[in-house]
């Protein structure tokens, strides 16, 4: 038996804007458990292969590069996951609209998931995991102790996302991003690989006109009633 399935996952999925990387980080730090910020990981090795002038189609260099020991993530009292890519701070970079869309350009072929998927698998460490994506319930996790998949409205999802950017000075506008959101929610939940669509077994919560700390509660709410099923084979840590 692979011991690592015996760790406790939650997945928590859904497009950008919803609030899962605030609310799965939250509850990584609360409850001591490891976080996997997928998002990261993708636009990470995205900036890197565009970087190397790799396009997304050649498998043998994009394996080569996924085996360097180049990327380092580190999750911050913030909440918000520090990107390192050869030592260099790329997070600025790497969350820009343009990274997210060189991310989701790459995300979409069927070499790049293969190449990371293993990676992402091997964040599964006790005490726990938190995966935060597009598809950690569906397909990297989907024996998931909890899988959760966030939405909210359009218009909510891009003022959100229009505050993040400002708040690090990104010149950016309402209208702009909005398109920009819509055209890689299109992109993401069309794909043949990995769609952004909730797994058949995931609870769908609508964050729309809700506080990021009343759907935190929520979430840690359904998690602890999850892991109290297993009849205590998997235990709070804090």
């Amino acid at each position: 038996m692979n011991l690592s399935s015996l760790v406790p996952v939650l997945a928590i999925d859904g497009p950008s804007g919803t609030g899962k990387g605030a609310i799965g980080s939250a509850i990584s730090r609360t409850r001591s458990w490891n976080f996997l910020d997928s998002g990261a990981l993708y636009r990470a090795f995205a900036f890197a292969a565009d970087e190397l002038h790799i396009p997304p189609g050649d498998i043998e260099k994009l394996t080569e590069l996924s085996k360097r020991d180049i990327f380092v993530f580190k999750l911050v009292k913030s909440g918000e996951v520090n990107i390192l890519v050869d030592g260099q701070d790329v997070s600025t970079l790497v969350r820009s609209e343009r990274g997210g869309q060189l991310a989701s350009r790459y995300a979409a072929e069927p070499a790049v998931r293969r190449v990371l998927i293993s990676q992402q698998r091997g964040r599964r460490e006790s005490p726990g995991l938190v995966a935060d994506g597009r598809d950690m319930g569906t397909i990297v996790f989907p024996d998931a102790t909890l899988k959760i998949f966030l939405t909210a409205s359009p218009e909510i999802r891009a003022e959100r996302r229009y505050k993040q950017l400002k708040k690090k000075d990104f010149n950016v506008t309402l209208s702009s991003l909005s398109a920009s959101i819509a055209e890689r929610d299109e992109k993401d939940a069309s794909r043949t690989i990995a769609p952004l669509v909730a797994a058949p077994d995931a609870i769908v919560i609508d964050s729309s006109g809700r506080s990021i700390r009343d759907v935190l509660e929520e979430v840690d709410g359904l998690l602890s009633a999850r892991l109290r099923n297993y009849g205590g084979n998997f235990k709070r840590d804090c």
